[in-house]
């Protein structure tokens, strides 16, 4: 049965998702887009209007900003919490322009977002639908993204922080706010954070999928670049003279282990990927990506292409091979100290007594957490209630991002007590 709450939720959202905020990775700037500091701008406006202070949009397009505390005179200290949402949602080769449409009490079968191109979302293929007879869902017109991914947690916040406008009954200590930038293009717009405008003990990011998920396990993640100069030469001359950058690049992907790649892994297995090998007659560049959960081995990893470099550059001393290593993001959980882990506990707590079936996910990726929690400040993830990101079948069951919202206001509950 609809509530209230589903209403308001899906209002917060079809205002959200009007805006195109779709990131572009190839972008020199953050944002990557004009369309995220707009949305930055009419988050800015809202939350004034819910009793935010503190608010400032950065030179990057990061909006933070703080909820006063209301906790009465003589109460006990309580932890400083923070939520995290970004901006951005995926571009994967669809419009970044998305027409969302609510489906009213889905009573099961395929699920016609596009009648013209008969674009489905077909039990078939996605048989998660029919847990969710019953509730309303939020889907696209199958020519985009739904963009769930990540505003269906920024509606989160918004319709939590409405009910506390309008229930100063509900205690709370100061709660901080970080809405970010071009996080699914490398986390970029947490990497930007002022994190004194951000003084919290601990926070949390609403960013993964399914009813019950939770994450504070993620990879390390770097990337590598292997820039190789070759020597040119015509091939009437070219013997012991001619570099071919390409070969030379193929040496160092042949120093890999094929087993230890992404199509060979799983759970918490790390891998190094061959992203992508650009070349032509006198440069190569070939860029990797590494991940480990694991700190020892995502270490391990990134020695193991030194090595295969100084190897390649040994066995060709006319080539000039440069190596860059960049570490991305961390593993929430090497962040997590027997003074901060109560953030997680209370996950649980809250999932507990809303008596919502806990998935702990150990993911094979990151969340702005994963940078955000190298910072000494633990950032778990929880779900928003969607499923099928950076899919045209995504979707919004209501019943289920309720639950989120629900989640959100129970653990400041638990915080405060």
């Amino acid at each position: 049965m609809k509530t209230a709450m589903q209403d308001r939720l899906a209002q917060r959202f079809l205002r959200y998702a009007a805006i195109n905020s779709q990131s572009i990775e190839s972008a020199p700037v953050v944002p990557s887009t004009s369309g995220q500091r707009q949305l930055a701008e009419l988050l800015k406006a809202d939350c004034a209007e819910l009793g935010v202070v503190d608010l400032e949009i950065s030179e990057y397009s990061v909006l933070t900003g703080r909820l006063p505390s209301n906790l009465p005179a003589g109460y006990h200290k309580v932890p400083t919490v923070g939520w995290v949402a970004h901006l951005d949602t995926v571009n994967v080769n669809l419009s970044g322009d998305v027409h969302p449409q609510i489906v009213e009490n889905y009573q099961g079968g395929d699920v016609l977002l596009n009648a013209e191109k008969q674009i489905y979302i077909k039990v078939s293929e996605h048989p998660e639908l029919e847990k969710y007879i019953g509730s309303d869902l939020i889907v696209s017109d199958g020519t985009s993204v739904l963009g769930a991914d990540n505003k269906a947690a920024i509606a989160n916040i918004m319709v939590t922080l409405e009910t506390l406008a309008n229930d100063p009954t509900i205690l709370h200590g100061d709660i901080y706010l970080a809405f970010v930038p071009d996080e699914e293009v490398g986390l970029c717009g947490s990497k930007k954070m002022d994190f004194s405008k951000f003084p919290v003990d601990f926070a949390y990011t609403i960013d993964c999928c399914e009813l019950g998920e939770v994450v504070y396990q993620t990879f390390n993640a770097g990337s590598a670049t292997v820039k190789v100069k070759g020597v040119t030469a015509h091939p009437m001359s070219a013997k012991n003279t001619l570099v071919n950058p390409t070969l030379v690049a193929v040496d160092v992907i042949n120093c890999l282990d094929r087993m230890q790649t992404p199509e060979h892994t799983e759970g918490t297995e790390g891998f190094i990927w061959v992203e992508s090998l650009q070349t032509n007659v006198s440069e190569a560049v070939l860029n990797l990506k590494i991940r480990d959960h694991s700190k020892a081995m995502y270490e391990a990893r990134k020695k193991f292409i030194a090595d295969a470099v100084d190897y390649v550059k040994a066995k060709n001393p006319k080539a000039g091979v440069e190596l860059q290593i960049v570490d991305v993001y961390g593993n929430i959980a090497d962040a997590i100290r027997d003074d901060n882990r109560a953030c997680i506990d209370h996950i649980f707590e809250a999932m507990k007594e809303l008596n919502i079936e806990p998935k702990n996910m150990t993911m094979r990726g990151g969340t702005d957490g994963s940078f955000i929690s190298t910072k000494g400040i633990l950032t778990p993830n929880y779900f928003t209630g969607a499923h099928n990101f950076h899919s045209y079948c995504e979707f919004m069951p209501m019943d289920a991002v309720e639950k989120s919202c629900l989640m959100t206001l129970k653990l400041i509950e638990l915080i405060t007590k």
